[in-house]
This record gives structure tokens, sequence and C-alpha cells, in this order.
């Protein structure tokens, strides 16, 4: 069996460029769609205040998570064996998650109220 009796194998991902129409793939919606233009006012109204809290999240993680290795500089090093503290590991291993978990929690709640709050001062549009 020679190289000539196998067949050659091709790799189809798609149609061919030449074939494809230039409209084929929709663009982004624009400003001058219908009703769009009274949208845009309220939406980055929305944004601003979800990136408002975005950053406020951050910003009380990086403070809260941040003091951790001040409070761990306030431990004795280490004891007569060379051990650390347990609680240096108990700090390390389990604080930050309570943390996280309720700065997550709170930014899902606020998030969610800007949301709902957004979707009832909203007119509704039926066809």
């Amino acid at each position: 069996m020679g190289a000539d009796s196998v067949p050659r194998r091709e790799v189809v991902t798609g149609e061919p460029a030449a074939t494809r129409s230039a409209g084929s793939h929709p663009g982004p919606a624009r400003a001058s769609d219908a009703g769009a233009t009274e949208d845009v006012p309220p939406v980055r109204a929305l944004m601003r205040r979800q990136a408002r809290l975005a950053l406020s999240a951050v910003a009380l993680l990086v403070t809260l998570l941040g003091l951790l290795p001040l409070l761990l500089r306030l431990v004795p090093p280490l004891d007569a064996q060379g051990h650390a503290p347990l609680l240096v590991w108990l700090a390390l291993g389990l604080a930050p998650y309570p943390v996280l978990l309720c700065i997550g929690r709170w930014y899902v709640r606020h998030a969610e109220r800007h949301e709902d709050e957004y979707v009832a001062a909203a007119p509704s549009k039926e066809p």
C-alpha cells in the first residue's frame, strides 16, 4: 500500500468565503433603529450605577483583604518548635472566603435592585 491509495483528508469549517454574501452577518444595533434613541439615557444611567457599584465592591474587597497582611503582622512569628501559629493558617485559609461571599451577595442584591428599578421605570412596550 503506497501513499497513493490513502484518500486525502480535508477539514471543512464553513462556507467558502467566495460564496458568502457581504450581508450575511448582522451588524451591531444602531442608535438610529426605531425606539433605540429613547432607551439610551436610562441604559447609560443604569450602566453608570452598575459600574459604580462594581468599583465599590472591588474597593471594599481590596480594603478588607488588604488589611489581612497587617493583621497577620501582629501575630507572633514562630513558636519554640519553629511552627507557625494556628491563627495564621486559619486567617489565610478561612478568613477570605466569608468576606468574598458577603461582598458578592451584597453586590448581586444591589445589582438586581438597580435592574428592577430600571425595568419598573421603563415604559412597557406592547405591540
